[in-house]
């Protein structure tokens, strides 16, 4: 099992954070940096064994049912509080508002540094030569990162049973619902999507999760929409959030990966 946290919330999620992300000071409509604070963290519970009889001589039809840990997905979940503001470059503030029941989205990223102004849906069947792509933003990605190359980046294989294909697998009808981000606009079911569990079972209807990404620097963007108000969330808290990000823990790789947090509010 890789690291001595690795664990799992049925099949979908592994190490589990609570994020408690806080004083958010950014301008409406622009993504910022947000202030991510891990409150804590749980994982999968080994379950007992069960047992069988031997008896020398025999020999037994035997049915085994067991649940193992994902070793290509960490899951966040938290609260969101923050301020829109209106500042000058300098942050000093002419105004402020609180916002207690925000909507907008959390992002997740292995880069610092996102031109948010091209950010598009991640396409699983897109050219992957990393050509010039700027030109669908808030469209669908034609060059970049393709389902074969993100799986190799985090060493997953096709047929794994939690591979990205598998795991980001609705658009459409049922799908993620209309957001932003950045003053473009993505339809709903615009992009490859899932969503989280509520009270440990699948639901139709909260905490949609998108998949991004963004062509000037060939960043795959984690996007988790906000629900406004909160709701019951996998382990039956009200929660504001919950995002899978990916994160490659097979073989004997244990190194962890460090990914930074960006929020839009409205």
């Amino acid at each position: 099992m890789k690291k001595e946290y690795m664990g799992i919330l049925f099949v979908g999620l592994a190490v589990i954070f609570g994020v408690l992300i806080s004083n958010l000071y950014i301008v409406q409509a622009e993504v910022g940096g947000a202030n991510a604070t891990e409150t804590g963290t749980e994982s999968f519970t080994v379950d007992s064994p069960g047992n069988v009889t031997a008896f020398a001589g025999n020999v037994s039809s035997v049915n085994i049912n067991g649940r193992s840990s994902t070793q290509a997905w960490q899951g966040y979940y938290g609260n969101v509080t923050g301020t829109l503001v209106l500042t000058d470059s300098s942050n000093n503030i002419l105004y402020d508002w609180n916002v207690a029941d925000p909507r907008g989205e959390i992002m997740f990223s292995k880069n610092d540094s996102i031109t948010w102004s091209n950010i598009q849906c991640f396409n699983y069947t897109a050219a992957g030569t990393f050509a010039d792509d700027t030109s669908n933003a808030g469209a669908t990605s034609n060059f970049g990162m393709n389902l074969s190359q993100i799986h190799d980046e985090f060493n997953i294989l096709s047929n794994h049973v939690d591979s990205v294909d598998r795991t980001f697998n609705t658009t459409g009808g049922l799908g993620h619902p209309l957001f932003y981000v950045s003053s473009l606009q993505f339809s709903a079911g615009e992009c490859q999507s899932t969503r989280l569990y509520v009270n440990s079972q699948y639901q139709a209807s909260a905490f949609d999760n998108v998949l991004l990404y963004e062509p000037s620097t060939s960043s795959v963007v984690f996007t988790s929409v906000v629900e406004y108000q909160g709701s019951t969330g996998f382990n039956g808290d009200v929660q504001d959030f919950q995002a899978l990000v990916l994160e490659d823990g097979h073989g004997t790789n244990t190194a962890v990966t460090t990914y930074y947090v960006f929020v839009e509010l409205e």
